[in-house]
């Protein structure tokens, strides 16, 4: 039944039996046979049925509660992430909604026990951004044809039409590089993310066509997988041994920037005189180092109101229409770039 979750009542109607005996052998109770409890499970199954835990909930408590939201996280130790989170929650209090929130970890099963769980808690809504190694997304289908909508923000699920709200990472990124290249640096590397990811695939277009731009060729040896402060403290080492080394980093996210600046100055390479380096989020940690680094805002705060609004929009108004949406960065220069030359700045 697309748009809709099916109840005991529906299944009881289809099967003609009584809805106590549909109940009964959903829990597998023996005192049906054994033939009603295949057939009732069995079309339970096929139509996904999902018991209604809250409303178990609400027959004991006799409270009626707020309507809930979902929120699935990546990993809640990231500062942007919690800055979506901050907005998510400020806009939902407004309008009367709870937040359910968990944390997929980055793994796929993890994410998709999550969505189970969300869906016997009969949420309203769900907020998301996948995992990293998510590739199937049939547990998200599921859960559009129970009737539940879907905002994914920062990384989307490109299989299914839903709304979508992300930042602006192409853009982001070709400015972030165009000033690398416009105060001297020639030989920029890129440290990305998994390049199925949406977001690592546009911020490889902005940092290629910034370099096409100003007429220098991409070099694959530049182009490097590493997106956390561990694997860039382990993969640095290597990239400033090259021929010709760097002279400039950008990177995926600040952790990233953070383990290439620390990696820099410990083989003795002065920041930004030697080598410019810049990261992508603007979290706390940019203001911690020495210098502090250089870094394409993504106004996490202003993307989880978006995020929040555009859904309870589709709650409230029961709106079909797609959108998405964009938030725009800024970058935000500091001392691990070198300042732009007198005349380009006139």
């Amino acid at each position: 039944m697309p748009g809709k979750q099916i109840t005991i009542k529906d299944i009881a109607r289809a099967l003609d039996i009584s809805v106590s005996t549909v109940s009964r052998a959903l829990k597998n109770n023996w005192d049906i046979s054994e033939a009603t409890r295949e057939r009732v499970q069995a079309y339970a199954r096929e139509h996904h049925y999902i018991p209604n835990a809250m409303a178990s909930s609400l027959r004991r408590s006799h409270v009626q509660p707020n309507f809930t939201i979902g929120v699935i996280v990546p990993q809640f130790v990231h500062y942007y992430f919690s800055c979506i989170l901050t907005g998510i929650e400020d806009e939902a209090q407004k309008h009367g909604y709870m937040l359910m929130v968990a944390q997929s970890d980055e793994k796929y099963e993890k994410e998709r026990e999550i969505v189970r769980r969300f869906n016997e808690a009969r949420i309203c809504g769900l907020i998301v951004s996948q995992a990293k190694d998510t590739k199937n997304y049939d547990h998200f289908k599921q859960m559009i044809d129970n009737g539940i909508p879907i905002v994914f923000y920062d990384r989307i699920c490109t299989g299914i039409v839903t709304n979508r709200i992300v930042v602006d990472d192409y853009d982001g990124a070709f400015h972030a590089v165009d000033y690398l290249i416009r105060t001297g640096c020639r030989r920029i590397a890129f440290y990305c993310s998994d390049k199925s990811l949406e977001i690592s695939k546009n911020r490889m277009n902005g940092y290629r066509d910034a370099l096409l731009t100003h007429k220098i060729a991409v070099d694959d040896e530049l182009i490097r997988f590493c997106d956390n402060y561990e694997q860039s403290m382990e993969l640095t080492p290597y990239m400033l041994m090259m021929q010709e080394r760097p002279d400039a980093f950008f990177a995926i996210n600040d952790d990233t920037a953070m383990g290439i600046l620390h990696t820099c100055k410990r083989y003795g390479y002065r920041i930004p005189d030697d080598i410019s380096i810049c990261g992508f989020t603007n979290s706390n940690i940019t203001l911690a180092c020495d210098p502090q680094l250089t870094t394409v805002e993504q106004r996490g705060y202003e993307l989880g109101v978006a995020a929040a609004r555009t859904l309870i929009e589709r709650i409230e108004n029961g709106t079909t229409e797609i959108k998405n949406s964009v938030v725009k960065t800024r970058l935000v220069v500091r001392g691990s770039t070198r300042p732009l030359p007198e005349h380009i700045v006139r």
